[in-house]
């Protein structure tokens, strides 16, 4: 449970190092640059602005005209209520003696007490967002005339792999071979809360990507809600960086023994199906000239996603400059493993559900026993696992993470953590503990 403040937010009246919020997947508008019209969020799906990103095995050059507009304060529909998605959290920042800031103008007095909202396009590689995040940052800097000033972030669960990068490489991209952390970005940042941040993945992230059907992260119940399919999220990078890191997934034959998995080998992909641009309709869904280069577009955002989960876990031998907390859930059931066994037609069937079944060998599996390997303590999304970057085998070296605070934790589905009172007190007491706000 979270150790929660008994003062009210609005006691906290010194002077407050400003803030930035970032949120998750699909936590920020996309907004059609040429149209101005918004794409995402819409509860229906525009065909003329399709969510899709290029394909090529350049990634980087892989663009579209869509931008990100705000951050996802809210989502309203017609019919059903308003759902509140950073909107809440916001307006507890203000209750706590925060103002909302403009990066592009800034308050000329008063700087310390601001709270500034990062909306990215989601889509993209959590490497470039990390160094526009950083580029943003030294821009407000020098429209402040404060070298010297650090900002605190609270990061929602993707958002927070870009926030942990940029503390940990600063404006750099992803380093070639054993990944040296240069805390480039410790004279930006002084304190960063992980807000059930998948640092160590999260096997959604997979079934979202074979599957196409569970958005990962914001779990909006409304009517004809835009769904993404497996195509869609094939062209997105972000989403095979939300994968579990090597050495972290739970994989299990149809007897419910471990089996050893390589995420980030193509050929698994291919010997279990997983693999999109060799679905039999990917030529109904994609240009001819995109299915050209669709296996060397996948190989190459394999390969940076297993880079980026490298680049991150790190071992540190001292203490990382900026400080760290995790927060999150841990009472709901959520997915950690999965069950893979062949039919009798010799394809393979991925399993992420508990429901019984009699294996090849003819052994009777209870859906009481999957349930045992199939799920962990989390928020519904994120594990505890994966919020605390516990790898599956015990190492004598010592992550990032590992240097955090214990963690904080409450009963709370992964979408619903921002609007948590509970959350949004230990927050701010989090930054208002011997903040630095320097000029």
């Amino acid at each position: 449970m979270l150790l929660v403040c008994s003062c009210a937010l609005g006691a906290f009246a010194q002077a407050k190092a400003p803030v930035i919020v970032i949120p998750g997947l699909i936590g920020s508008e996309l907004v059609n640059s040429k149209t101005g019209q918004k794409v995402w969020f819409k509860t229906r799906r525009v065909h003329t602005d399709d969510l899709r990103l290029p394909i090529g095995p350049n990634l980087s050059a892989n663009r579209d005209s869509l931008v990100p507009g705000d951050i996802l304060r809210d989502v309203k529909s017609t019919v059903f209520p308003r759902t509140d998605v950073y909107g809440g959290l916001l307006a507890s920042f203000v209750a706590g003696g925060y103002r909302e800031g403009r990066w592009d103008s800034p308050p000329a007095r008063g700087y310390e007490n601001t709270v500034y909202v990062f909306p990215y396009d989601w889509r993209r590689d959590n490497v470039e967002n990390a160094r526009l995040l950083v580029r943003k940052v030294e821009r407000l800097k020098l429209r402040l005339g404060r070298p010297n000033l650090k900002f605190n972030i609270l990061a929602h669960s993707m958002g927070g792999l870009i926030a942990r990068y940029a503390a940990m490489y600063g404006d750099a991209d992803l380093p070639i071979g054993n990944a040296v952390p240069t805390w480039a970005g410790a004279k930006y940042f002084d304190k960063i809360v992980f807000l059930g941040t998948p640092n160590q993945g999260s096997i959604a992230a997979l079934k979202y990507l074979i599957n196409g059907v569970d958005m990962f992260g914001l779990q909006v119940k409304l009517p004809f809600v835009q769904n993404l399919s497996k195509f869609d999220a094939f062209t997105i990078p972000s989403a095979f960086e939300l994968l579990p890191a090597p050495g972290t997934i739970r994989a299990f034959d149809d007897e419910v023994k471990p089996i050893p998995i390589d995420l980030y080998d193509p050929a698994v992909w291919t010997k279990y199906g997983w693999n999109a641009s060799e679905d039999k309709d990917f030529a109904k869904e994609f240009p001819a000239t995109e299915q050209q280069v669709a296996k060397a577009y996948f190989i190459t955002v394999l390969d940076r996603a297993k880079r980026f989960h490298a680049a991150l876990s790190v071992p540190s031998g001292h203490m990382a400059p900026v400080r760290f907390e995790v927060i999150g859930g841990e009472c709901k059931d959520t997915l950690d493993g999965m069950v893979l066994g062949q039919s009798k037609d010799g394809s393979w069937v991925t399993l992420f559900k508990a429901d019984s079944y009699v294996s090849n060998g003819g052994q009777k599996i209870s859906s009481e026993e999957l349930k045992k390997i199939l799920y962990a303590p989390g928020d519904g999304v994120v594990t505890r696992r994966s919020l605390l970057a516990m790898t599956l085998e015990a190492t004598a070296s010592r992550s990032i993470i590992d240097q955090t605070m214990p963690g904080a934790f409450v009963c709370e589905n992964h979408d619903r953590l921002p609007g948590n009172p509970e959350v949004q007190t230990d927050v701010m007491s989090f930054f208002h503990a011997a903040s630095k706000v320097l000029k």
